[in-house]
């Protein structure tokens, strides 16, 4: 088992095959997604991975989160998750997941939040037939007709499917099929659909449903963090003191004397 991915949904386009057929695809964009933690087995009790992606204002993190990004050495995330993994597809903490992750042709589980849609009536909620057109009916035509039983069992039952606020709930949809991928860029192309608006965050995962192609990368596709090796430190040039203001050795001198 693998690791997902976080990505912004940009919105649908249309692609062409080699056939010269279009097909409609949503663009997925990462942003910096990098691992931020590790759950272990012997730590934790389970195996997985926390996904952070974005940048957030330092300012508008909490204290607890920036000391838990700084154990991580990466900057603060505007959106974090958790993926189940084998403890044979761990990603080191810092690296960088890119989009070939995912391979041309493979299929992919998105889970996002649907777009909310305020009230709504039992017609376009949940699909009813309506009331009759005629025959006694009046003034009620789109309403969703009896909600409860006789004296027995007297009330209505949880979960009766009435009208109410539809939408802004976690969506999932199967079996996608990821048409492309630009790593140069962080795209990804899917094929169809994903829930939620423009702007959006969105997990991607393999499909639960298909098997894994084989040439998908293992553990995964990611870039390693940069280090800051000790002779770049050493050609980085010398900070200048500020102006009106003479280097530590002479004002050392001139405090001996």
């Amino acid at each position: 088992m693998r690791t997902g991915l976080i990505a912004r949904k940009l919105g649908m386009t249309r692609v062409f095959d080699d056939r010269g057929r279009h097909v409609p695809v949503t663009v997925l964009q990462l942003e910096d997604c990098q691992v931020v933690a590790q759950r272990t087995e012997e730590k934790d009790g389970y195996t997985a991975l926390q996904l952070g992606v974005g940048r957030a204002k330092t300012k508008r993190t909490t204290a607890a989160m920036r000391g838990h990004f700084a154990k991580a050495n990466v900057a603060p995330k505007r959106r974090l998750a958790e993926f189940r993994v084998s403890p044979d597809n761990l990603v080191e903490v810092g690296a960088e997941l890119t989009a070939d992750h995912f391979v041309a042709g493979q299929h992919v589980d998105v889970i996002g939040t649907s777009k909310g849609k305020g009230f709504a009536g039992a017609m376009k909620r949940w699909n009813f037939g309506g009331l009759r057109a005629s025959h006694g009916v009046s003034i009620s035509h789109r309403s969703h007709g009896s909600t409860g039983n006789r004296q027995d069992p007297g009330r209505v039952f949880k979960g009766k499917k009435m009208a109410g606020h539809l939408g802004d709930e976690r969506v999932t949809v199967h079996n996608l099929v990821i048409i492309e991928t630009r790593p140069e860029e962080g795209l990804i192309l899917v094929r169809g659909a994903v829930p939620g608006a423009k702007g959006g965050w969105v997990l991607i995962r393999d499909a639960l449903k298909k098997p894994l192609p084989e040439d998908a990368p293992r553990p995964a596709a990611f870039r390693k963090p940069e280090e800051v090796t000790g002779e770049a430190a050493a050609d980085a040039p010398a900070a200048e003191p500020p102006a009106g203001e003479a280097p530590a050795e002479e004002a050392a001198n001139e405090a001996k004397e």
